[in-house]
């Protein structure tokens, strides 16, 4: 057999945003996958430093346009800690409607994308026709389909009226019908189960060790997730189930995020029917937090979604990082394509729903100064660019 390295990206027709894996091949398997993070710089860590505490939430709100509402929600989260305001009820429980339908909305757009990658394009044509219910719902409640500008420092910003309630709870009776069907269509389709079964394995013992977050780590039988494990907000007060399957494929990863779309749908019903009355957000927030570090943690769509905010006591944060679920998850990729063939690259690569914008991160070693720093491409005008090429770079 002949061996050779083989390069996906960072412009691949198999790939929607720029990312590189070096996969090294023995004939048509794959041996070893290096992935390479690093060509979005957007400077979002680096831009939040020179912006007030609510001007961040809108910049936050960009880091993925999937799950805008998840990052707005793990910062806002974080600095109403610092701040020490205790948020309306009402707003929490609109907080947590926009994030569940948010979830609806990125597994269905996620499921259709499977089919899709597996050759399938019927099947995505019929779920993305169904995810423009809640797509429509979105836009009813925030007036946005993408970035719905909902969360605010000490609430939301738009309540929930009569007529929206009716039309969601309208809009949920028949997402859930057609989450039944799918799961019948998707789960016996003997010509989708062949691309997925066995394809892009991963233990339940690695996906632990690997660290690997959200449906992921559920679809290979790790049992955690945050709205349960680590609560926030107010689903302590919500009755809900955890899926994981034991299937360690990608059907496994597939069949969760269809079980985890029902289980959305219930929770939006609840949330709506507990939901109680009441202001908001809270009245008037200071511009300047106290003094202090925060680590706040969400549920995104895609998995365990972390952000750490500092305050120096000023007007915005002396440093904000972001930890997304894709940066977590990529371990996973380049074990569970190896072993496989060339044609499962794009299926499993897709199989973490992956967003690589959300990986705007670099790290410099200086060998000749001993010293290493995390930077992005908004902060290398200010490095020596000598340093730079005396040292080597690498993924953090």
């Amino acid at each position: 057999m002949s061996k050779a390295t083989i390069p996906i990206g960072p412009q691949h027709p198999a790939l929607h945003e720029p990312e590189n894996f070096m996969i090294e091949v023995d004939g048509e398997r794959i041996v070893k996958v290096t992935p390479r993070i690093g060509y979005v710089h957007r400077g979002i860590e680096k831009l939040s430093e020179s912006r007030t505490w609510l001007q961040v939430v809108y910049l936050a709100e960009r880091v993925c346009g999937i799950c805008s509402h998840s990052h707005t929600s793990a910062y806002v989260t974080g600095v109403e800690e610092l701040y020490g305001l205790e948020v309306p009820e009402r707003g929490l429980y609109i907080r947590a409607l926009v994030a569940e339908l948010e979830r609806i909305h990125s597994h269905l757009l996620w499921i259709g994308t499977m089919g899709h990658e597996a050759g399938w394009l019927t099947s995505m044509m019929y779920v993305w026709r169904d995810r423009e219910v809640v797509m429509d719902i979105l836009e009813d409640i925030s007036g946005n389909r993408v970035n719905y500008a909902m969360n605010t420092i000490g609430g939301v910003r738009r309540d929930i009226t009569p007529e929206m309630k009716e039309k969601i709870l309208k809009g949920m009776d028949y997402l859930e019908k057609r989450i039944e069907k799918y799961e019948d269509f998707f789960m016996n389709e003997k010509t989708f189960l062949a691309r997925l079964i066995n394809v892009g394995t991963l233990p339940t013992g690695i996906a632990a060790k690997l660290n690997s977050c959200g449906p992921v780590a559920r679809g290979c039988g790790v049992d955690f997730d945050v709205r349960r494990d680590n609560p926030y907000g107010i689903y302590p007060d919500l009755d809900f189930k955890v899926w994981v399957s034991k299937f360690c494929d990608l059907r496994g990863r597939v069949w969760v995020r269809i079980k985890e779309v029902g289980e959305s749908i219930y929770l939006v019903k609840q949330i709506l029917d507990k939901m109680p009355g009441g202001d908001i957000k809270v009245k008037r927030v200071k511009p300047k937090a106290p003094e202090g570090r925060v680590i706040s943690v969400v549920e995104a769509p895609r998995g365990e979604l972390v952000h750490t905010i500092i305050s120096d006591g000023g007007r915005g944060p002396y440093r904000h990082k972001i930890r997304a679920p894709t940066y977590a998850n990529l371990p996973s990729i380049a074990y569970s394509l190896q072993g496989g063939h060339i044609a499962d690259i794009p299926v499993v690569i897709a199989g973490i729903d992956p967003c690589f914008s959300c990986c705007d991160r670099m790290t410099i070693i200086d060998r000749n100064k001993n010293k290493t720093w995390h930077t992005t491409l908004a902060e290398l005008r200010h490095i020596n660019i000598k340093r730079v090429k005396n040292g080597t770079y690498a993924n953090e």
